[in-house]
């Protein structure tokens, strides 16, 4: 049995012939690299078709998952064949391997990574490929087609002994070096292409480097060197996971993604490293997710408290103290260097992932106000608190501010978590947020000497409560609503029971979560909602919807459904276990920006909720796990 025969039998290949070389690649066909500054796309063909160079919000250098003939990429294949290829990372690391089989040739295996250290300022903003042919004899078709400012810009191509530099209209600098010295021949769709012939124990290395002068001999970007560190650098940053339990594997890799899209110089975390992925193809749903939302970094530091990774906990607190103090205040979401988001404009000139219009880039929803943003930040640092961190003075005089501007405006209507586009309204969610917010204020106070604002927030808490429990229920008063006046499911109202605002065996609790189970399914998954939002309809089920509902499931003692539920959106990742924001219901395909922050931090907080349920109940206890995020004990799973 040959090497790829051996190794198939763990995965199915996908399957290449030579007229698919320029169709459009699935979103999830796809594994992430990246350095802590930046993140590229490594397509299943060995293409590399989405980066933003230096940063994750600069505009990208290949941009072919947008458009195939505009947005430019760069592909390590077989020459004009068939073939197959498998994927998978080097274990505990963000190191990517693709294999080929190449139909009466041989077998090759191509390494992709960015040089990775740990140390936020030591990224030399490059890509690394190594090739290695490890039976047979392969013959390789390297293409490498820039293009500057999402595809708008052609580069001059300046060649050089050593390799070819990239220069575009505003200073921009891209330098790509292949071992071996190859011949390039300029490309009539634009670029340019070399093929080699690689025997069996033979490697070549393929270096992009941004913003360096010219391209150097390919030994002094010491390729070998970078993959050694890099691999260590990683799984020294994976032996920290405390989480022991029965989905290791899926905890640990959602973990390396979520490191991936922490912006190292400032602790900033992206929702995703992409721009416009579409969450219903040919729709209209086209949203820039290369920003960090207070909230969604919030709920991934949480989430990255819980396995005890605590720095990049710290590092977000810095990263929200310093925005708030440079008086920037607290916002919806910021640029990763803490800035605010550029306005939210269309690139035309780009055809969209499938023909799926608009391409934008920017982000309206950054001038909404979202209440419940408030909540997330300040039930993360409570719990950072609780696992062991230490939050500053420095970092509490900016919460405590937080909490009593809170208490001044949590009456008003807000846009919501949805970031519909259909104008304010008193979102329950938003509400039941709010009290979240003060209820964790009040308790933490107790740390820094201020009982008088504590009794304060605990009042403020209490007003909250009331106002949601008279008017967040439905005309019967048997189920909580999607907001005051209306009368909708949410899937956000899972978060009820899971923050404790009402226990999970209350009758209301159990009402509301039946009715979205009811509503809002999708075979094992769930929609968001079903109201109007103001959008042209059609998108896919949301992913961290279904963690929600596995962590209620958990709550409410339903543990064989919780499970269930657990696993099969955990196994609507991908083959490397990336998740998207949404997946297609019927088809399984997944929907929406990629990979996305949201969905993989869903999945460790439902893992450590399952887990802790099954271990109360191994030990014989026949009580409700009526417990909170802040009570889970990292490192006890089992």
């Amino acid at each position: 049995m040959d090497l790829f025969s051996a190794a198939r039998r763990l995965s199915n290949p996908f399957v290449f012939q030579p007229n698919d070389r320029h169709t459009a690649r699935a979103i999830g066909a796809h594994g992430v690299i990246g350095d802590g500054y930046s993140c590229a796309l490594v397509a299943a063909d060995g293409a590399i078709d989405w980066l933003c160079f230096p940063r994750f919000d600069s505009p990208s250098v290949f941009a072919a998952l947008l458009d195939g003939e505009k947005g430019g990429f760069t592909s390590v294949q077989p020459a004009d064949v068939g073939f197959e290829t498998l994927q998978r990372y080097d274990p505990d690391t963000n190191v990517l391997e693709t294999l080929f089989r190449v139909e009466g040739q041989g077998v090759f295996r191509l390494t992709d990574f960015m040089p990775w250290t740990n140390d936020p300022r030591a990224s030399i903003h490059e890509v690394h490929r190594r090739i290695d042919c490890l039976e047979g004899q392969v013959r390789i078709k390297i293409i490498v087609d820039p293009r500057f400012e999402y595809g708008a810009h052609t580069p001059n191509l300046i060649p050089y002994e050593d390799g070819v530099l990239a220069e575009g209209p505003n200073h921009e600098k891209l330098v790509f070096v292949v071992s071996g010295n190859p011949r390039w021949i300029n490309r009539a769709q634009g670029g340019v292409e070399t093929e080699l012939t690689l025997r069996s124990g033979t490697r070549r290395w393929m270096v992009f480097s941004w913003g360096a002068p010219r391209p150097e001999h390919i030994s002094s970007y010491r390729s070998f060197e970078h993959l050694r560190a890099t691999r260590h650098a990683w799984r020294e940053w994976a032996r920290q996971l405390r989480y022991d339990g029965p989905w290791r594997h899926h905890v640990l890799r959602s973990a390396l993604v979520l490191k991936l899209m922490q912006y190292a110089p400032t602790g900033a975390m992206i929702a995703a490293p992409t721009t416009s992925l579409p969450e219903w193809m040919g729709g209209q749903r086209n949203w820039d997710y290369r920003y960090a939302w207070t909230r969604d970094s919030a709920m991934a530091v949480r989430a990255a408290n819980l396995m005890g990774y605590l720095s990049e906990a710290r590092d977000f607190f810095h990263f929200i103290r310093d925005v708030i103090d440079s008086g920037v205040g607290l916002r919806v979401m910021y640029a990763v260097d803490g800035t605010l988001v550029p306005d939210e404009r269309v690139l035309s000139h780009l055809k969209g992932h499938r023909n799926s219009r608009p391409v934008r880039i920017g982000n309206a929803a950054r001038d909404q106000m979202q209440l419940d943003t408030a909540g997330e930040l300040l039930d993360s640092a409570y719990l950072y608190e609780q696992v062991g961190g230490v939050l500053t003075l420095r970092a509490w005089r900016n919460l405590r501010d937080i909490a009593d501007g809170l208490c001044k405006i949590w009456e008003q209507p807000d846009d919501g978590i949805w970031e519909p586009r259909v104008g304010r309204r008193h979102n329950v969610h938003s509400k039941l947020m709010s009290w979240l917010a003060l209820h964790r204020a009040e308790s933490l106070s107790q740390r820094f000497s201020a009982p008088e604002a504590g009794a304060r927030w605990n009042e403020a808490a209490k007003r909250v409560r009331e106002d949601v429990m008279a008017k967040g229920l439905d005309a019967s008063k048997s189920r909580f609503v999607n907001a005051y006046g209306h009368d909708d499911p949410d899937a956000a109202l899972l978060l009820m029971p899971i923050h404790g605002f009402l226990p999970p065996d209350h009758p209301l609790s159990r009402r509301t979560v039946q009715w979205i189970e009811d509503t809002l399914h999708a075979g094992p998954y769930l929609y968001r909602y079903c109201n109007d939002d103001g959008l042209p309809p059609g998108e896919g089920a949301f992913v961290l919807c279904g963690f929600w509902l596995a962590e209620t499931m958990a709550l409410e003692g339903r543990l064989d459904e919780a499970q269930r539920t657990f696993m099969a959106h955990a196994e609507a990742s991908n083959h490397l276990g990336l998740m998207a924001e949404e997946i297609n219901p019927t088809t399984n395909e997944l929907l929406g920006n990629f990979p996305q922050a949201f969905s993989h931090l869903g999945l460790i907080n439902a893992a450590e909720r399952i887990d802790l349920a099954l271990r109360l109940r191994d030990e014989g206890s026949n009580a409700l796990p009526r417990f909170s995020r802040a009570t889970f004990e990292p490192g006890r799973s089992g």
